[in-house]
């Protein structure tokens, strides 16, 4: 039994592979995955961050091993995601047009059932270095429910009712879209160092809030630096977040310590 890298409350880390970590959760046992997986961009490329010249290559685990092999990997995370999936769960996952679409098709070779396909907007993206392109402005979010008859989360008053200031896509009282304008990360919310692919707090937010209800059970199988789990934790949801590195996980735990300071000094 593989024990937690860190535990405290409602939030667990666990250090390596999510292959071999998820093989000791039990069947039917998560009520949302949330999945940020490799895109696969680091290939000696070059983009802009804050108006600097900055490679792309990002390590190891982000490196393609070729359009069959990848997609073999998507394939094998997303069945045993399946296996700890509630019959009524649904499950996110998050790329760029270079992994997405492997992704969508492991989802639908699986059987699990699409219910949107979610355009996360950035209106701070960085420009296009070549010139010869259209700026890289979004990502793709997939989300999709473990069975076809399974009655999925969905918290649609709140969505379409709920107070979201940071989307200027958001008309107040008319249906959530699934176009979200949400700026990329905050500079506090790289204040302890950041991860390459970090999202954005309230992007998590909002899929969290939108597909679980508290006490609910998050897994992250790529966790990085934990912005679900904090978003999580912050809402009342139990998280397990996994990881292949260590840094990002000492990095998650310290954005966690703040996190729960926070809550507990507003409650006491």
């Amino acid at each position: 039994m593989i024990k937690p890298y860190y535990l405290k409350d409602n939030f667990a880390l666990y250090l390596g592979d999510c292959l071999e970590i998820m093989k000791q959760f039990p069947e039917d046992h998560f009520d949302m995955i949330f999945a940020d997986p490799p895109y696969n961009l680091s290939n000696g490329g070059f983009t802009v961050h804050a108006g600097r010249r900055v490679s792309v290559n990002k390590g190891e685990w982000d490196k393609s091993n070729g359009l069959k092999k990848d997609f073999e990997f998507n394939l094998e995370w997303i069945r045993a995601c399946k296996r700890v999936l509630k019959p009524d769960g649904t499950i996110w996952i998050s790329g760029t047009y270079h992994s997405i679409y492997k992704c969508g098709f492991a989802l639908q070779v699986a059987k699990f059932h699409i219910l949107n396909d979610i355009a996360w907007f950035k209106p701070n993206a960085s420009p296009n270095l070549s010139c010869r392109f259209f700026t890289a402005s979004h990502e793709t979010l997939i989300w999709a429910r473990k069975d076809k008859i399974g009655k999925h989360t969905f918290n649609y008053n709140f969505m379409k009712n709920g107070n979201w200031p940071e989307d200027q896509l958001k008309k107040p009282g008319l249906q959530m879209r699934s176009v979200w304008a949400i700026g990329t990360p905050k500079p506090e919310e790289k204040k302890f160092s950041k991860h390459p692919t970090q999202k954005p707090l309230a992007l998590l937010e909002r899929i969290v809030l939108a597909s679980t209800n508290k006490g609910d059970v998050i897994l992250d199988p790529f966790t990085g630096s934990s912005t679900t789990g904090l978003a999580a934790y912050k809402y009342g949801r139990k998280f397990i977040g996994i990881d292949t590195e260590k840094q990002y996980l000492d990095l998650s735990i310290k954005r966690f310590k703040e996190l729960d300071n926070d809550i507990k000094s507003k409650l006491f």
